[in-house]
């Protein structure tokens, strides 16, 4: 959702409708959307959000969408920074554990499991964390430090640890991560058949 843009009820429902179209989308187990609505934190700390956020951006809020924020965290386990910008369709699968930094940014349809991280490698003011182009999924436990950027369609391989930016398209696997295009064959032996191999490990 765009800084400082203000949606009418309608784009709002739609929105959240889209939310609960992406779990009930990207999960096998979710049986309807009024269950997603109801048992799924990764909704629940996506909805907060987007009130944090939106508070974030109006003077004089900012400590009350920080509270917000810290609501949330403590209710599904999932650490949102009201600062950061999130797209449409976002899924957060099992939830506990997830920190996104506070100028972190995500765009449409990506995909975070459980522990993974977009987070900043400096104290310093200003863009610290990464920024996720459309259709990128985080493997568990993965962990995406500084302001990279991370391009359309990369997936990235569960417990690894990325400190360069990743071309679109391409998997990144490993500590420090190395990045592969889908399909490719290291030559240590470890086969990496496509990037749905690699998603076997994510869960």
């Amino acid at each position: 959702m765009p800084n400082g843009h203000r949606p009418g009820l309608r784009h709002l429902l739609d929105i959240l409708g889209e939310d609960l179209g992406a779990a009930h989308a990207h999960d096998p187990a979710a049986r309807s959307r009024i269950e997603v609505a109801l048992a799924y934190p990764g909704v629940h700390a996506l909805w907060t959000h987007r009130v944090a956020h939106r508070m974030w951006h109006r003077p004089g809020l900012r400590l009350p969408a920080r509270l917000v924020s810290q609501l949330a965290r403590w209710l599904t386990g999932i650490e949102i920074h009201p600062g950061a910008r999130i797209g449409r369709r976002l899924f957060i699968d099992h939830g506990m554990g997830v920190v996104i930094g506070q100028t972190t940014v995500i765009g449409d349809d990506c995909v975070l499991f459980h522990g993974s991280t977009l987070g900043g490698r400096s104290m310093a003011k200003g863009k610290r964390h990464p920024t996720l182009g459309d259709r990128v999924m985080v493997g568990a436990g993965a962990k995406v430090l500084g302001p990279l950027w991370i391009g359309n369609d990369v997936q990235v391989g569960a417990n690894a640890v990325v400190t360069k930016d990743v071309p679109a398209g391409m998997v990144a696997v490993g500590v420090p991560a190395i990045v592969r295009a889908p399909g490719h064959r290291p030559d240590h032996g470890q086969h990496v058949e496509d990037a749905s191999e690699l998603l076997e490990y994510v869960i």
